[in-house]
Order: C-alpha cells, then sequence, then structure tokens
C-alpha cells in the first residue's frame, strides 16, 4: 500500500526535517510528502479555502483520504495498525493523509475523507502533526509485525 502526506506548511532544516527523515526511512512502505503553500497574504479564511484547493490537487486518484482533525476518531496505537491492517486487507491502494494548516482543514478537504483522524484533543502545530503521525505509522508498522518497539 502506497503512503502519501499531503502537508500545509514546508519543513526548513533542523530537527523536524531530521525527524520526518528518520520516520521516512524506517518505513517499509514507499512514503511520499508533499508540502503545499499559499504565499500570498490572505484573510485567514481565503487562506484556508486556498490551502483547501492545493491539499485536494495533492492528493493522488483513487486514494482513500485521511483527514488530520480534532473532530476525527480517537484511536489508541493499536487500532490505528489494525485500520491500517483492515484497509490492506480491503485492497485499498493508496492512503492520502491531509494535514491542514494553522487554522485547520476547509471543509471541501473533510467532506473528501474516506476517514478523519484525530491525533488527540491537544491541539498540536501542522508542522509537529506531520512528525507524529509518520512515528504513528512507523509504531503501526511495528506492532503489525509484533515487534517490541511498541510496549502498551
Amino acid at each position: 500500500m502506497r503512503l502519501l502526506i499531503a502537508a500545509v506548511g514546508r519543513l526548513k532544516t533542523g530537527p523536524l526535517a531530521d525527524l520526518q527523515s528518520e520516520y521516512v526511512k524506517r518505513l517499509s512502505e514507499p512514503i511520499e510528502i508533499k508540502e503545499v503553500e499559499e504565499r500570498r497574504s490572505l484573510s485567514p479564511a481565503e487562506r484556508k479555502v486556498r490551502e483547501g484547493q492545493l491539499l485536494l490537487a495533492a492528493l493522488p486518484e483513487g486514494a482513500l483520504v485521511i483527514a488530520l482533525d480534532e473532530r476525527g476518531k480517537s484511536l489508541a496505537s493499536a487500532g490505528f495498525a489494525e485500520r491500517l491492517q483492515r484497509w490492506r486487507v480491503e485492497g485499498v491502494k493508496a492512503l492520502a493523509f491531509v494535514i491542514g494548516g494553522a487554522d485547520g482543514l476547509a471543509q471541501p478537504v473533510v467532506q473528501r475523507a474516506g476517514f478523519t483522524l484525530s491525533l488527540g484533543a491537544m491541539t498540536w502545530p501542522h508542522l509537529l502533526a506531520r512528525i507524529l503521525l509518520l512515528e504513528q505509522l512507523y509504531r503501526a508498522q511495528q506492532i503489525l509485525a509484533g515487534h517490541p518497539y511498541h510496549r502498551a
């Protein structure tokens, strides 16, 4: 199964970029990260709409879209691993995770999603949410492989 993370914002060289690279290397399945960014000066509402358009344009045809949103379903790591495994068994060829900017995801992006996932009740910076997602993808991989990385 191919994985994609479509995310608002560009990681600059530094600790977050290093962590992203480390988790991308650890994942056994191919993963692509597409960063989108609107540089024009827009109102927050206009920026959110524009970022939504850019995210939707970054999605591959036929991918199951998973929106990261605070109102989504919160899963324990083992439950997330089970969900990923279920999608594999169901024949899902590609998963596309979308991460909005500072103001969240535009409604058309949430509506396009086949599943909405929450990383918890706390608010996370959108650039850090990407790292949290990558770590959970790696953790799910290790859970499914029976590796002791995950201790619950």
